[in-house]
């Protein structure tokens, strides 16, 4: 007789990969462990006639699963690779172990889902499409009041609650379903710029958004606090029309060709702003050969009629560039005017169609010149992503991206130039990917550049033949790019992590990849304290600090945001809170502080992280206090949360009469203040924010139209053309919910 197969008395209910590893599995679809360990999770069904379940990927694609123990490719694997180990593979594993012993085995989800023949939520096969439009891409107004009733965990437990991806835990918190995006006007904002939904601010959204409703209205507001509505969105709109109206002059609202004025400053004031910039910017973005620079400074003046329009582009730059240091700019208002005309000058030399000559190491180095003079004064800062990616092209076509070592018959100067330039690039691609929430679009597989040489400037010319590096212990001109080029691995790593369209960060990946990069960061750190009379300065110690620590606050925002719920998460919010003040209250400097007062694009960026993580703490500790009835004992908190945010609101008036013409910061934080002071009296706060809310707009309003009436900039000779008129299509009476505004708002814009 032959002999039956034998048949398993009880179903086995776990995953087949829990069940290889011999580890308790808590069934959900995916499985914790799968989820951690970046694994296809494959349940198995014991039928008379068995069958193998179809899963979702950990990408959240469906497919047939040829191999249960198959893993998911990493879209980071590229830059892994640099790393001899995998601590997050290692911690996965771990907490996998010790979360299943610990966890609820009551589950019983996966085998309900596996008895359905509908698949999930998580991903769908029904090839019809959704009738459901206005679910599938949710209004920023609704998404804001969603976000101030986020929905409540889902894990039993807060060691359950770890095993949940950042990207879940931000759609569970909005209510979207997988793979949502948000659009603001025309751009798709992904979440690493936002903080997530944030329930301390429901006052101050509340508040905006009765103001824009007022818009409507029929009939006039007839109780107080309606009448500041009212007041509140007139105002808003006035500081509207006058920013617009600074913006008429700018050649690129121009429909001719414009007409840049290209002539420097006196001699005196260009040679003291051109050596600002050697001191400052030059030292993190490695452009430019000192030596040769100053020649050709020096025949710029000699021999004007000769110039080449690149030499006389570069030239204006760094006069722009190192103008931003200098209390010169400040007493000539028609300088930073001149200053964005030589900017516009050179972004649209550099996007002439089809001119071959801008194709060189020349053009490279004015491209970045220009990126970087775009973002310290406003012109497009945000969106220099697009422009980075463009110029990585050109530097790739022209070789940056291959060792000169592969190219014959170069000399020892023009390979060290061109290893600094790829640096510098690569930098620049870091820190625009981080701001714009999009990948960094290069990986460690697509170039061999070797890391430039630790040598000063003045030790190679033309002539040198050899070169003989100092040690990296030794402090030179190069150190900061060598120091900021061997972080890049592990903030390449965060920002795929981050930004990437499949990939999933776990808490667990956060706490090793800050652990690492916290410990590269303090040698850093510890070697330019020790060398500072070789010559690192305050400014270079907090451009240092700035450029890292700035992103472990995307790093851990979803965390951060949980951690009141589950106090596993607390690291995460003290790391964000100490980035946020190290961003705020930087190493005492003049010209750092003049930086940050200044200029937009990824100091603008840095300033709104720390601006949400702190405001959100005061007021969460606030109302904590109130609760326990510690408010008035233990103030020492208290009083250093209030003066950080006292410091941010005077530096977003600053900002405002320097230049930024986005009042929101200053309204927002004055409004903040107020809610702090309602909550500590015990009172209602509507009507004391909406009255700080005008306050502060009238302030702003009052500089704005002072700076109207001082700055005299050219008017475009095109007929027809208004501030509306050259609005973009984005008047009515929309929300405005612009970037500066978003993210202050509970995580409006998930992807």
């Amino acid at each position: 007789m032959e002999r039956q197969p034998r048949r398993r008395r009880r179903p086995a209910l776990s995953c087949l990969e829990c069940r290889r590893r011999k580890i308790k599995c808590n069934r959900n679809e995916p499985c914790a462990h799968c989820v951690s360990a970046k694994l296809r999770c494959t349940y198995k069904i014991y039928t008379d006639e068995p069958t193998v379940r179809q899963q979702p990927r950990v990408d959240g694609l469906w497919g047939e699963t040829s191999s249960p123990l198959a893993p998911v490719p990493s879209p980071v694997a590229p830059v892994q690779q640099l790393s001899t180990s995998r601590p997050v593979d290692d911690l996965n594993n771990r907490l996998s172990e010790s979360q299943v012993a610990i966890s609820s085995s009551s589950s019983t989800t996966a085998v309900a889902a596996a008895q359905n023949d509908t698949p999930s939520s998580l991903g769908s096969n029904d090839p019809q499409p959704s009738a459901r439009g206005q679910d599938v891409e949710p209004g920023l107004v609704s998404i804001m009041h969603r976000g101030l009733r986020p929905d409540k965990s889902s894990a039993s437990s807060p060691i359950n609650g770890l095993s949940e991806s950042g990207r879940g835990i931000l759609a569970r918190q909005l209510g979207l379903q997988d793979s949502q995006i948000i659009l603001n006007k025309t751009r798709i904002l992904g979440w690493s710029l936002r903080i997530g939904t944030a329930p301390e601010f429901a006052p101050i959204v509340a508040c905006y958004v009765a103001a824009a409703s007022t818009a409507k209205a029929t009939s006039p507001p007839d109780t107080e606090l309606g009448t500041l509505h009212a007041q509140i969105w007139t105002l808003m709109q006035k500081c509207k029309s006058l920013a617009r109206t600074t913006k008429v002059g700018r050649p690129s609202r121009w429909l001719s060709a414009p007409d840049f004025d290209l002539t420097p400053p006196p001699r005196d004031v260009a040679d003291t702003m051109a050596a600002l910039y050697f001191e400052s910017f030059e030292s993190t973005s490695r452009i430019l050969h000192a030596p040769s620079f100053w020649k050709e400074y020096q025949r710029f003046w000699d021999h004007p009629e000769s110039i080449t329009t690149d030499l006389r582009l570069k030239v204006l730059l760094v006069i722009g560039t190192g103008s931003s240091m200098s209390e010169h700019i400040d007493r000539d208002a028609g300088l930073r005017n001149k200053v964005q005309q030589w900017i516009y000058a050179a972004q649209t030399w550099l996007s002439g169609p089809l001119e071959k000559d801008r194709l060189d190491v020349t053009g490279i180095q004015i491209y970045c010149l220009t990126i970087l003079a775009r973002q310290i004064f406003s012109v497009g800062g945000d969106l220099v992503w697009g422009s980075v990616g463009s110029l990585i092209h050109m530097a790739m076509q022209i070789g940056l991206h291959r060792d000169p070592k592969h190219i014959p018959a170069m000399s020892v100067l023009k390979a060290e130039v061109r290893r600094r330039l790829w640096a510098t690039i690569l930098e620049m691609v870091a820190q625009a990917s981080l701001d714009s929430a999009m990948p960094p679009r290069i990986s460690f597989d697509e170039f061999d550049t070797e890391a430039p040489s630790n040598v000063n400037d003045d030790e190679i010319d033309e002539s040198t033949t050899t070169i003989q590096p100092h040690p990296r212990s030794t402090y030179t001109s190069m150190s900061m790019q060598l120091m900021l080029l061997d972080l890049l691995p592990t903030r390449l790593r965060i920002l795929n992590l981050l930004n990437g369209l499949h990939s999933e960060l776990s808490y667990l990946d956060a706490l090793a990849l800050n652990s690492e990069i916290t410990d590269q960061y303090r040698t850093c750190s510890s070697f330019m304290r020790e060398n500072e009379q070789a010559g690192a300065t305050a400014f270079h110690r907090n451009m240092l600090d700035y450029l890292v620590r700035r992103f472990l606050i995307p790093l851990h925002c979803p965390f951060a945001g949980e951690a009141r719920s589950n106090p596993l998460f607390y690291y995460s919010l003290k790391v964000s809170l100490d980035s946020a003040m190290s961003i705020i209250r930087p190493e005492p400097d003049e010209r750092f502080s003049r930086i940050m007062a200044l200029s937009g694009g990824m100091f603008r960026e840095g300033i709104r992280y720390a601006l949400t993580i702190v405001t959100r703490e005061l007021i969460a500790q606030v109302e904590a206090q109130r609760g326990d009835g510690t408010l008035h004992r233990n103030t020492q908190y208290l009083q250093l949360l209030k003066q950080a945010v006292s410091e941010m609101l005077s530096l977003s008036i600053e900002r405002i009469r320097k230049g930024e013409t986005n009042v929101k910061g200053p309204m927002f934080l004055s409004m903040i203040v107020a809610q702090t002071e309602a909550i500590e009296a015990g009172t209602d706060c509507e009507l004391k924010v909406a009255q700080a809310a005008k306050d502060s707009l009238d302030l702003c309003y009052t500089i704005l139209r002072a700076r109207v009436g001082a700055i005299s900039s050219p008017s475009p000779a095109n007929t027809g053309l208004t501030p509306t008129s050259l609005d973009g299509g984005q008047g009515g009476y929309d929300l405005d919910l612009d970037l500066d505004w978003n993210f202050f708002l509970p995580g409006a814009s998930f992807a």
